[in-house]
This record gives C-alpha cells, sequence and structure tokens, in this order.
C-alpha cells in the first residue's frame, strides 16, 4: 500500500469568518492587536473572548469604551446532532450586543446564525460561518473593511409591508415595541 493510502482522512474545520467595522478606526486604530487575513486556531474548549482586557481576551479592542470582557463565542455541537455551533454571550455590563435585530443584556445568550451582524457601541461585525467537521478545534479568520457592516450586507427590513405595497421607514427610536394605552388615557 503508498503512504497516501494509509494516511488518514483530511478532516474540514469550522471556520468563523469576522469582518470588523468601525467609524473612526482610522484615527484610532482599535484593531491593531488583532490578527487579519490570517486563520488563527482555537481549541475547541476555548472561549473566545472580545473586548479591551488583553490578559483575558484572545481578541483585544484598543478602546476605553468597550468593556474588559464585551462578549465570548464558546464552539459546541448540538444535542443528539453533528452540527456544530457557535453561541455568543454579551459579557458587558454597560452595553447591550446585538445580533442581528435581538438585544442581548448582560449574561444573554443565543445560538450565533450561519451569517448575522454583531453590534455594540459603533461597532459593527459580519460573522459567518463556514462549516466543518472538527471537533478538536474551529479557526477564526478576522477581516477589515472601512465601509459599514450594515450598509454592506443590506440587511432587509422586517418590518411588515401593508397590501398597499408602500412600506414606510420607520427611525430607530420608532422600533420600539407598541405600547399598550388604556382607552381613557390621551
Amino acid at each position: 500500500m503508498s503512504s497516501l493510502e494509509e494516511a488518514e482522512t483530511e478532516e474540514t474545520v469550522t471556520c468563523l469568518h469576522m469582518t470588523f467595522y468601525h467609524p473612526c478606526q482610522e484615527e484610532k486604530m482599535m484593531f491593531r492587536c488583532l490578527n487579519f487575513c490570517r486563520r488563527e486556531q482555537v481549541r475547541a474548549d476555548e472561549l473566545a473572548k472580545f473586548g479591551r482586557d488583553s490578559n483575558v481576551c484572545r481578541y483585544n479592542l484598543m478602546d476605553s469604551r468597550v468593556s474588559r470582557i464585551q462578549f465570548s463565542l464558546q464552539f459546541y455541537r448540538k444535542l443528539n446532532s453533528s452540527e456544530l455551533c457557535f453561541e455568543i454571550k454579551n459579557m458587558s455590563k454597560k452595553t447591550k450586543l446585538i445580533v442581528d435585530r435581538t438585544e442581548l443584556g448582560y449574561l444573554n445568550k443565543l445560538d450565533l446564525p450561519q451569517k448575522c451582524t454583531i453590534c455594540f457601541g459603533d461597532y459593527q461585525i459580519l460573522a459567518e460561518i463556514q462549516e466543518g467537521e472538527s471537533m478538536d478545534y474551529f479557526q477564526t479568520r478576522l477581516h477589515l473593511t472601512e465601509v459599514p457592516v450594515l450598509q454592506e450586507r443590506c440587511l432587509p427590513s422586517r418590518q411588515p409591508v401593508p397590501e398597499s405595497g408602500i412600506a414606510y421607514s420607520l427611525s430607530p427610536s420608532q422600533e420600539k415595541s407598541p405600547a399598550e394605552i388604556d382607552e381613557n388615557e390621551s
């Protein structure tokens, strides 16, 4: 037998691509400690933490407005499934984390969608999961963009379109849930 026939089957690795944007990156260089355009291997049992504390976080954001630990990503396998996923958890007591349009308060967590935006403060991150098979580790590949991720992605509006076909755009302050009002109140 040849050595090729005896070699183990190569296993694919899950890769989390993250594209970072901040409007002041050019002048403040808050992403200067991140390794861009290079795959980085992370053990499956490690939390991938993002924040300003270089002693705790693997991915450092050099900005005093960022929490010591802003958020963490946990790689895991779903119960009774071979599906590998990421769970994102907000670790900041001061700043809400928005994943697509879901707001996460302190210690709230959810499964990271296959492709989504992660926002906090003026930070925008486009996260895309490239599926793999390895359960021992995953990879991250970070990218930097000068174009706002939300603009680049052109997120579709999740507002219902009336039968007239004319959709009205709401400002962020108008996107709150409807409030129930007593009929006697004006």
